[in-house]
This record gives structure tokens, sequence and C-alpha cells, in this order.
């Protein structure tokens, strides 16, 4: 009787963690906002998750969104698209309209790479593997 609590208790729990995050998914995957870009000042510094930046990779700077995330970033005038890959933190400039941050490359895909701003609508198309989730969280040293 007690094994069998137990398991139940156990099974619960595992439903909670594989539904919960679908729910937290659906709520934050499409945004509308401002972006911009960056490029020669950054390009060859490390991002957020560790790896050297390159302005001529279609990657993207996201504040909140797990890093490795992919999303497709629609120009809501042109209506062009392309598909990022979130690996660095950021906008910080005007972060109360700017929603992203793109790469050069990426800018240069919506045309965006004369005016610097433009209107866009980011959405999730793919999270991150479970493994780049866990890699990225912050350790804690006792």
């Amino acid at each position: 009787m007690r094994a069998t609590l137990i398991l139940v208790g156990l099974l619960g729990v595992w439903l909670a963690g594989v539904i919960a995050p679908v729910e937290a998914r659906s709520a934050r995957t499409e945004q509308v906002g401002l972006a911009s870009w960056y490029g020669p000042f950054h390009h060859g510094r490390r991002t957020a998750n560790g790896e050297r930046f390159s302005m001529y990779h279609l990657t993207a700077a996201h504040r909140t969104l797990p890093l490795g995330t992919i999303v497709v970033v629609t120009h809501l005038q042109t209506g062009r698209r392309v598909v990022v890959r979130i690996n660095d933190r950021g906008p910080y400039v005007d972060s109360t309209r700017r929603i992203i941050d793109l790469s050069r490359a990426a800018a240069r895909r919506l045309g965006l790479e004369r005016p610097g701003l433009g209107h866009v609508r980011v959405v999730v198309k793919r999270d991150p593997p479970r493994s780049m989730r866990m890699a990225a969280a912050p350790r804690r040293v006792p």
C-alpha cells in the first residue's frame, strides 16, 4: 500500500513536470516589438552561451528566451522572415520597446540593416534541447 502511494505520488510529480513546461511555452511563443541589430563592435566576443559572436551567422540576443531557442523573426512591413538561434542576452538599449537584437546577417536578410530598427514578430519555432537548457543554467556553489 505504501509503495503504491509513493508510486502514484512520483507519477503525479512527473506529469506535472511534463505538462507545466508546455503551458509555460505557450505563454511566451510570440512577441511583437522592435528589433535592432549588432555587429562589428561585438564580433569575436563571447556571447552569453560562451560561443564567439559572429555577425555573419544567423543568431540573436533575447532577454528571456532560453539560450539555444530557435525563433522565426518576421519583418511586419515587408513580410520577410529569418530563422535565428538565441545565443546571447539583450537588447539593453530601449528595453521597453526592443524585444530582440539580431546579428548583422539576420538584419540584412530582413532588410533592417540600413534603418537599424524595425517592427517584427518573434515566434518560437523550437525550444532548445534539454541538454542545452541544463548547460545554460547557472551552477550553485555550496
